[in-house]
């Protein structure tokens, strides 16, 4: 299962760029447009919207793989001992919150721009 992991990493980062990629190609007029309504040259504007998407993308990514390998050890761990169900769900809680985190930081970067 390890070897598969960076190659979806790598699909997901290249779709996340096709996606935004995309968006610009289609609409060059609206990103500049804002990014002059905004006091930005065009091309911040285009590198805040990517570092705003690659945030997103990234850690929910990361967060997913996270939540993906501690809770398949949670329930083998929850199928020995169900008394570590509260420690356990706190963990998951935690890797969840990886995703959460990155969403900050877009609504960061995007207030920035703005």
């Amino acid at each position: 299962m390890r070897r598969f992991a960076v190659p979806m990493l790598l699909i997901a980062l290249t779709a996340t760029l096709a996606a935004f990629g995309t968006a610009l190609l289609a609409f060059p007029d609206t990103a500049a447009a804002q990014g002059a309504r905004a006091g930005l040259p065009a091309d911040a504007w285009a590198w805040g919207l990517m570092a705003a998407a690659l945030a997103t993308g990234l850690s929910s990514l990361a967060g997913g793989y996270a939540v993906a390998k501690l809770g398949s050890a949670a329930v083998g761990a929850l199928a020995e001992k169900p008394d570590l169900f509260g420690r356990l769900l706190i963990f998951v809680g935690l890797a969840e919150g990886i995703a959460i985190y990155g969403v900050i930081i877009s609504i960061l970067i995007l207030n920035r721009l703005a």
